[in-house]
């Protein structure tokens, strides 16, 4: 707990909030990146399964 008293008392309370969100939201955006790669693949199978 000591590490985070002396961060929030050297750059502030918001910047550790802000820090602490974004480490918090990484995995979701790693998801939503995989996502996006995989999105031309999935629309190739489903345009395939359409015309057949």
């Amino acid at each position: 707990m000591e590490p985070y008293v002396s961060l929030i008392s050297d750059v502030g309370f918001p910047i550790v909030v802000t820090f602490y969100l974004l480490h918090r939201i990484e995995a979701k955006l790693d998801c939503v990146i995989e996502s996006i790669q995989n999105l031309p693949h999935q629309l190739a199978e489903h345009k395939g399964n359409v015309s057949q």
